[in-house]
């Protein structure tokens, strides 16, 4: 079963097979929970929203319509963010004011640390897609069905968020 794709896993899912649910929750977990991390900056928050999203990819599996399996995740994985922070009148633009919780036991060289407090300072909209792109390496295509956009759309928009972050990057050092 390991050998199988996440797509081919996922339709045996929805098939009636949940046992191989855990194939894709070990795949996956990590980057669902360090897309949320890098978003919100909320561990406890982080590893709620990562339960629920393969909750929810169980529960809403029989809506899996054999695209991408992890453009269908990262969508779920944002629903579930945007849904967590409508639910308790937080407003998700003002995430730039969450401490980014990274501490000494991160293990994070100086650089590393700089570049999440520059990213920290983004729009929430261009952190979201640096995050995915550059560190989960989504793909401009995937990307632009989880942001509902155009594939040129997103590689502009990706283009001039690295850009911002950049400039905030240089100014802070």
């Amino acid at each position: 079963m390991e050998k199988l794709t996440d797509e081919e896993l996922m339709n045996s899912i929805v098939e009636g097979n949940l046992n191989n649910m855990r194939y894709l929750f070990e795949r996956h977990h990590k980057y669902v929970f360090n897309f949320l991390l890098k978003m919100c900056g909320d561990k406890v928050l982080s590893e709620d929203l990562t339960q629920e999203v393969f909750y929810k990819i169980i529960k809403h599996r029989a809506t899996y319509n054999n695209g991408k399996f992890t453009s269908w995740m990262f969508t779920i994985a944002r629903n579930s963010l945007a849904s967590h922070f409508r639910k308790n009148n937080e407003v998700h633009d003002d995430l730039e004011k969450v401490a980014f919780g990274l501490t000494d036991e991160d293990n994070m060289n100086n650089d590393y640390s700089h570049l999440h407090k520059a990213l920290e300072k983004l729009p929430v909209s261009d952190r979201e897609l640096i995050v995915l792109n550059r560190f989960h390496e989504i793909k401009y295509e995937e990307l632009s069905q989880i942001v509902q956009s155009t594939p040129g759309a997103v590689k502009v928009k990706v283009n001039r968020a690295l850009k911002k972050l950049k400039n905030i990057y240089f100014q802070t050092i």
